[in-house]
């Protein structure tokens, strides 16, 4: 697999070697900016799609599982209205899941947090802001970020979270130093349902259950009203097809806290 080091390398000696025959060959300057606009693209690309594991080592999976499980985890939470909803369904179909939640979220709903665990969940860290330059912030801009929601979950829960989902999916070499200060681990999925976006909910749920397979993790958000209805039908195909829901850290065999 591709990974920000090797790339480099890669790079730079494809570089060289071409600064060195540029002495004996004409190459045209249209060479290098080529090379540079792949060198871009696979870091931008290495950057958004988590599961390449580019920069550091998230977890996203377990395919070597023996057991008929998968896990729903849920970004960008606790949300006062829609939250207790996901809550009540997984409730209903004897399920568990796992919540990433954001720092400011939970300091606006404390008792949420708490319902989440005491109802048998796993909570993790999702930065506290979520800012949408997030994958621009500074390594110590990060940490703190970082330091900040696992503190106030600390203050509110009593728990010292070690997941942690990074915003957007988003990977960069200031958060593999970050999460490395923190000492929390990456989690990632490798069903994402893109519920945040204008699809509909057939297409979202078709987008999950589409060779949906123990072992698997699945990325939705307790925010909105469709992502409830996904859930809904989601819970009756797992019933369906003798599929269980537990909590990330269960399906991937980590410790959730410290």
């Amino acid at each position: 697999m591709l990974n920000f080091k090797t790339v480099n390398v890669f790079f730079t000696l494809l570089v060289a070697i071409l600064i060195v025959a540029s002495f004996f060959v004409d190459l045209s300057y249209v060479v290098f900016i080529t090379i540079g606009s792949i060198w871009l693209l696979v870091t931008m690309c290495g950057s958004g799609f988590i599961r390449w594991n580019y920069f550091f080592k998230s977890l996203y999976s377990n395919p070597n599982t023996q057991e008929p499980i998968i896990s729903i985890t849920f970004d960008d939470g606790p949300h006062p209205e829609f939250t207790p909803r996901v809550l009540d369904l997984l409730k209903k179909h004897n399920a568990k899941a796992t919540f990433f939640c954001i720092g400011n979220n939970i300091k606006a709903n404390p008792k949420l947090l708490n319902q989440i665990i005491n109802e048998g969940h796993t909570v993790g860290n999702h930065t506290y802001h979520h800012a949408n330059n997030f994958g621009f912030l500074a390594t110590n801009k990060v940490v703190g970020e970082l330091n900040k929601t696992t503190t106030l979950i600390k203050e509110v829960s009593g728990k010292t979270v070690k997941m942690y989902r990074p915003a957007f999916g988003v990977t960069n070499p200031r958060i593999k130093r970050a999460i490395a200060t923190t000492k929390l681990v990456s989690i990632g999925w490798n069903k994402r349902s893109l519920d945040t976006l204008p699809f509909s909910k057939e297409y979202t749920l078709k987008r999950i259950t589409r060779n949906l397979k123990p072992g698997d993790v699945i990325l939705l958000h307790d925010t909105s009203e469709k992502s409830i209805a996904v859930l809904e039908h989601l819970l009756l195909f797992l019933q369906k097809h003798k599929l269980k829901s537990v909590t990330v850290d269960q399906l991937l065999n980590i410790q959730p806290y410290e």
